[in-house]
């Protein structure tokens, strides 16, 4: 089954409402997936999984493809930080050094992928 895909006017504009306060989770599901989906259009792969529970999870970063369980390369992260780190409002460096995420795995570096490339709606 294909994934839903986020339209960029939608996605902009959720990522603009949750960047001007909105806390509402339809917002910040469609802000935190369309991001991810960004992420996963510009950085394809299948090495690394990034998860921000409970909105989402992608799998980017050119590499060996894992098949069972857990994957070897792991980001996780809550929906605030994520959104920081995809608008480049947080560095990857101070994200985790205030272990606001967790990444494991050689490839879990998402440092030169942040901030993400948006698309203009």
């Amino acid at each position: 089954m294909p994934r839903r895909t986020i339209d960029a006017a939608e996605g902009a504009a959720a990522l603009a409402a949750v960047q001007g306060g909105a806390t509402d989770r339809t917002s910040t599901a469609t802000a935190v997936r369309w991001t991810l989906q960004v992420l996963a259009d510009t950085v394809p792969g299948n090495s690394v999984e990034v998860r921000v529970p409970p909105y989402g999870a992608v799998q980017a970063v050119p590499g060996p493809r894992h098949t069972r369980g857990t994957p070897p390369n792991v980001v996780e992260t809550d929906a605030a930080t994520w959104i920081a780190l995809a608008t480049g409002a947080i560095s990857w460096a101070e994200a985790v050094g205030a272990a606001r995420v967790t990444a494991s795995g050689s490839r879990a570096d998402l440092a030169p992928f942040l901030p993400v490339r948006l698309p203009r709606a």
